[in-house]
């Protein structure tokens, strides 16, 4: 569990491909300080295995699922990335429930600065729509953001300077491609009130052995 709060940003260093998918080599200051093997480890927004360390330095490896629905899938050597270690659980919890799987990639649409602030609008695929509201929460590229305007499939959210800084959300620009985990309790709510979409059906509990005299 993470809590959409970035510590530090890192840089992609190397790329391997593997029977899995991908391990990726990030270069990093702050978080590789007390991680170990078998850590998991959010890479812009995206619960990743820490596989070795040494110093200012880690690789976690993505399998196919990752590279598929996320940005991993085509990030590049010098990249930056957001870093965030999971939660301990005696950790203040500041941001909101960000598990790491994330659901999918949306588009930047625009920027709009406002002093040091700035309102960054994304349109996010439309299976998605259903789970975001003004006001509720929305982590993109793992960074925890409050969703002050929606329109359709776009969804835009306010920057304070704090986040433009301390993360790589600046560095974006039109028509780059982020990570998004819509909220979890959205998710949840969806699937109760929406039972009938849900891939779990009597029948297929019944092919799997189960519910049977």
């Amino acid at each position: 569990m993470f809590t959409g709060l970035i510590e530090e940003i890192g840089e992609i260093v190397g790329i391997i491909p593997n029977p899995e998918g991908k391990a990726f080599s990030i270069s990093c200051r702050i978080v590789s300080g007390d991680l170990k093997t078998g850590d998991s480890i959010a890479l812009d927004g995206v619960c990743l295995t820490v596989l070795d360390l040494s110093t200012n330095r880690f690789s976690a490896q993505a399998v196919q699922e990752s590279l598929q629905r996320t940005t991993l899938g085509i990030a590049k050597t010098g990249n930056r990335v957001n870093l965030e270690r999971a939660m301990a659980a005696n950790g203040r919890f500041g941001g909101h429930f960000v598990q790491g799987h994330v659901d999918g990639i949306a588009e930047i649409v625009s920027w709009k600065f406002q002093g040091e602030s700035a309102i960054l609008t994304i349109r996010i695929p439309d299976e998605f729509v259903r789970f975001i509201v003004e006001k509720g929460s929305i982590a993109i590229n793992g960074v925890s953001l409050t969703i002050a305007k929606k329109e359709g499939a776009l969804v835009s959210v306010a920057l304070i300077p704090t986040t433009l800084k301390m993360t790589n959300l600046a560095s974006k620009k039109n028509g780059d491609f982020v990570n998004i985990e819509v909220d979890l309790m959205a998710k949840y709510v969806d699937n109760f009130l929406n039972p009938g979409k849900s891939t779990l059906t009597p029948e297929k509990i019944k092919e799997w052995g189960f519910g049977r005299n």
